[in-house]
């Protein structure tokens, strides 16, 4: 197939629109079920890309989910506690545990479940059964990966009354060295971003601390390579082998730090005990629940315990969870990586970042407040690396 002619661009009024090797080549995909758009598949290619370098990287099997050109999240293929797996809505899957892909499904899906709703999946590795059960009982728009197990692929292609996308890639596909957009009627060309993230990228530690454990290490490269296709500005926290808070396409660096905090933050307290005891009617909803959990933790929209909404989604009356609760909670959190695109021009990052638990910390430097940066976490006893390596995405 050398092009693939789509509904409509970015919007409705955009036409034509369509995909296609400019070489006149084939292109390094096959479209096995429904018809991706303009939009499914800017989210597939960068989703696939991520995936692909984590695993490279790490040598474990990766996921992302991912919403409108950015990753809700990103997972590595790891056994799952069961905490976490009753928070992810997973507990119920007595095979999970022999699918590391599937694991690491789990975790990107259930990092930021009110985000993922109608996202796109990306996997680094072929999609078996237990993954493919997963993904169909959640809403979801489409997913890439280098191929699929037989019964796997007939679960995917009955969701969404079997218009379901589901989009093989080539993994051997290399893409031109030099890449080109138009905006405006202007090409734009550029080289490629193909610089490599791993391990050595964290060996400038420029604090007092110098104590970075491989645990830690794996946190911070799955947090850096996340970042690598998170649109800018962007910032990162990563805990035990996933994104756990993206905040992407901000204009302030400190607003992607306090929104990937609050995401954070709000991951780790769907696993306190008051969350995981809600006691919902039988009747409501994966998404409905998502939506109660996040208003029964941020209290925002609607006071989901409030007489006269409770009976709406709980059998009886749940106990409010208070700020003073939630904050005697989240200062038991430590160990927290938080990577960021560019560098922290002011320390009041590393204050936020130390307020959900951060421990370790990846940004390039070269800020002329550099000093005050470093001081601030050699204030909380963080590690801090400087990588020297910007990683926009635009």
């Amino acid at each position: 197939m050398k092009e693939f002619e789509l509904k409509y661009g970015c919007n409705p009024n955009q036409k034509p629109a369509k995909i296609f090797m400019a070489d006149g080549s084939e292109l390094p995909i096959e479209i096995l079920n429904g018809r991706p758009g303009y939009i499914n598949f800017l989210d597939a290619f960068n989703s696939w890309q991520l995936v692909k370098e984590i695993k490279e990287a790490l040598d474990l099997p990766a996921v992302a989910s991912f919403k409108h050109v950015s990753p809700t999240s990103a997972a590595i293929g790891k056994i799952l506690p069961e905490k976490l797996k009753k928070s992810c809505f997973v507990d119920d899957i007595p095979e999970l545990d022999q699918s590391l892909l599937a694991c690491a499904y789990a975790r990107a899906r259930g990092t930021d479940r009110m985000c993922s709703f109608g996202d796109w999946v990306a996997l680094s590795d072929v999609c078996d059964v237990t993954t493919a059960k997963l993904i169909k009982r959640e809403v979801s728009d489409g997913i890439i990966a280098p191929g699929y197990e037989p019964e796997a692929l007939e679960i995917l292609k009955s969701k969404r009354a079997g218009k379901y996308n589901i989009v093989a890639i080539s993994p051997d596909y290399v893409p031109d060295p030099v890449e080109r957009k138009q905006v405006f009627g202007i090409t734009f060309e550029q080289g490629r971003n193909n610089f490599k993230i791993d391990g050595s990228l964290l060996e400038n530690i420029v604090t007092k601390n110098r104590e970075l454990p491989e645990s830690a290490a794996q946190d911070l490269i799955i947090s850096l390579i996340t970042l690598k296709y998170t649109q800018s500005n962007s910032v990162c926290f990563a805990y035990d082998g996933q994104a756990i808070g993206v905040g992407a396409g901000q204009q302030s660096r400190i607003h992607c730090t306090r929104l990937a905090g609050s995401k954070a933050d709000t991951w780790f307290l769907r696993q306190h005990e008051k969350v995981l005891g809600l006691p919902f009617i039988e009747t409501i909803g994966r998404p409905d629940r998502d939506n109660v959990i996040d208003g029964y933790i941020n209290q925002n929209e609607e006071d989901v315990c409030a007489d006269g909404n409770w009976q709406k989604y709980f059998t009886k009356q749940p106990e409010p969870f208070t700020k003073q609760e939630q904050a005697a909670y989240l200062a038991t959190i430590t160990g927290v990586s938080l990577g960021s695109d560019a560098f922290f021009p002011f320390g009041d990052n590393i204050e936020r970042a130390f307020k959900s638990g951060v421990s370790y910390v990846a940004e390039p430097g070269g800020s002329i407040r550099d000093d005050n940066v470093i001081a601030t976490a050699d204030k909380y006893n963080m590690v801090m690396a400087f990588t020297g390596m910007r990683l926009f995405h635009h």
